[in-house]
């Protein structure tokens, strides 16, 4: 029978965090192929300087400071837990090997986590606001004609919508730029804490030991320009609609974004993923009943999203 003292709870904790080290190296998380990663060090981050795309002009003169409209949008950092209780019991028998794979997956879990915050808001986005005060998935998105919003604005889309489509929902985002669509927001990464001091109070009248991990994070909207949400059938003719829809973007001003060319990023769940690597990978496709030569062979990537 083990003693339950201070090394062997010692010992016990290092291996316990050992095995969630371990846990983490066999996730492969999705979140950064679709989300920035913002450090965070307050409570929240305001992103103000959404909406404005840097250009050039001709410096003729003194330069030309534009006065960019300042939006309010801000992601409000939240707490995050996952906890194991360790009876005391087990730990006389010398019976912590049924443990092991509780950490094992707390670690992968970790991981994985971020995923989880980032990706559902590709689905939500229809419905959930961004920085200009529209749905990140909309149809009425204003574009100013002048740089600092004074002039009038356009509605542009971003979403294409089928009124009979009953599947769910696919998504084309340009990852090609230092912001990604997404934001996801990192105040605290994943920590491993015990709490099994003999003489805590839950030990004393629970006979239990706690080993957990916490974190503080969030995930939000960048650029809405940088993804078209479809609710439509995933196909060729679609695809190049999307595609083209997102070239069309411009700035506020006017100026061409030169979206929708580089780094195109097919976000689709589980039901479109053959499809998805069809339209990808042949080299004949069919484009409304006719077989036609697939220009869009390899000009995309395909992202299978677990949490979508």
């Amino acid at each position: 029978m083990a003693m339950v003292n201070s090394a062997t709870l010692n010992a016990m904790r290092v291996a316990f965090n050992k095995v969630f080290e371990q846990g983490k190296t066999r996730a492969n998380p999705q979140y950064k192929a679709v989300a920035t990663v913002v450090p965070s060090t307050t409570k929240s981050n305001t992103y103000g300087w959404l909406g404005q795309w840097p250009g050039f002009r001709e410096w003729v003169g003194d330069r030309v400071i534009n006065s960019m409209k300042e939006h309010g949008y801000a992601i409000q950092n939240k707490d995050f837990e996952s906890t194991v209780g360790v009876d005391r019991n087990d730990i006389e028998d010398d019976n912590l090997g049924v443990y092991n794979p509780m950490f094992d997956e707390m670690g992968y879990a970790s991981e994985v986590f971020p995923d989880e915050l980032v990706f559902p808001l590709l689905k939500a986005g229809f419905t959930t606001l961004c920085y200009d005060g529209q749905n990140f998935f909309d149809t009425d998105h204003p574009v100013n004609a002048k740089v600092d919003g004074s002039g009038a604005d356009t509605s542009v889309s971003n979403v294409i919508i089928d009124g009979a489509y009953v599947g769910q929902p696919w998504f084309l985002l340009d990852v090609s730029r230092s912001l990604k669509p997404l934001v996801y927001q990192e105040r605290k990464k994943p920590q491993f804490v015990a709490m099994d001091n003999p003489n805590d109070e839950q030990v004393f009248t629970k006979k239990l030991l706690r080993y957990g991990v916490d974190l503080r994070s969030n995930a939000g909207y960048g650029f809405w320009q940088m993804a078209i949400g479809v609710k439509k059938e995933l196909t060729y003719a679609t695809l190049w609609q999307a595609i083209e829809m997102m070239s069309d973007f411009k700035a506020d001003g006017g100026r061409p974004l030169g979206l929708g060319k580089n780094k195109l990023l097919l976000v689709v769940p589980n039901s479109k993923q053959k499809i998805a690597n069809q339209i990808k990978a042949r080299d004949l496709i069919d484009d409304g009943g006719v077989t036609v030569s697939n220009d869009l062979k390899d000009k995309f990537d395909v992202l299978v999203a677990d949490f979508l």
